[in-house]
This record gives C-alpha cells, structure tokens and sequence, in this order.
C-alpha cells in the first residue's frame, strides 16, 4: 500500500489499534500505559504503534526519561474529507429518491382523487330517473 488513506484504513482495521488511538485521543501515554489493559508482550504493542506510526496516526516523542506515544490528529482530518466526500453523495442519492418518491405519491393522490370525483359524479342506476 503506497497512499497514506489506505495505510490508516489497514492500520484502524484491528481492534486494538483503534483502542490504542481511542486511548490516545484523549491524552498521550507511554508505550507501558499503552500495554496495561491488553494480555499481549511489550513487543506485540510494539508492532502495533509501528503500524500506526507508518500510517501517520501517531508519533513517538521524547520527554527527560519518558517516551510518549502522540495522536497525529491531522490525518483524521484526511479521513473525515474523505468519508465526507461519500457520505455527501449518497445524501444527493437519497435526496433525489426523496423527491422522486414525493413525485410519484403525489401523482398517485392527484390519480386517485380524480379517480374518486368521477365516481362521486355518477348517478347511482337505483335511483336514476327518480326525484328525492
């Protein structure tokens, strides 16, 4: 895979990288806090920051002693521009269904109204030729 949109889809498919960038959302975490809830080695949460990392979703940086895992917030941002491109043709779609719908159901109404008004029109056969 050689575009980044594919790399960030591949690495969000395993749900403990999602978890791991759900966790990093809200504040940056080493890779040992990273680790704790899953019963995987160290080195398996590593293989999975690297993912992520090679997707952009986050860095690592480098605080004294410490060696915090970042969320790359920006390529959401890549995500979200391209879902929304979708996501917003499918709105045209329905919206052009919608009136469609609206179209037909309406000219269905005008048919059987008109349908109705005829029918109500005619004389009924009983009582044809007699007088109330």
């Amino acid at each position: 895979m050689t575009d980044q949109l594919s790399r960030v889809f591949s690495a969000l498919a395993d749900p403990t990288r999602r978890d791991m960038v759900a966790r990093l959302a809200m504040t940056d975490a080493t890779v040992g806090e990273l680790a704790a809830p899953y019963d995987v080695s160290m080195q398996a949460v590593s293989k999975h920051l690297k993912v992520l990392e090679a997707a952009g979703l986050v860095t690592r940086g480098r605080e004294a002693q410490r060696r915090p895992v970042h969320l790359e917030a920006e390529v959401f941002e890549l995500m979200t521009t391209w879902i929304e491109r979708y996501r917003r043709q499918a709105d045209e779609r329905y919206e052009r269904l919608d009136a469609l719908l609206a179209a037909v159901s309406s000219r269905d109404s005008k048919k059987s109204k008109k349908s109705k008004d005829s029918q109500d029109t005619r004389e009924d056969p009983i009582t044809r030729g007699h007088a109330s």
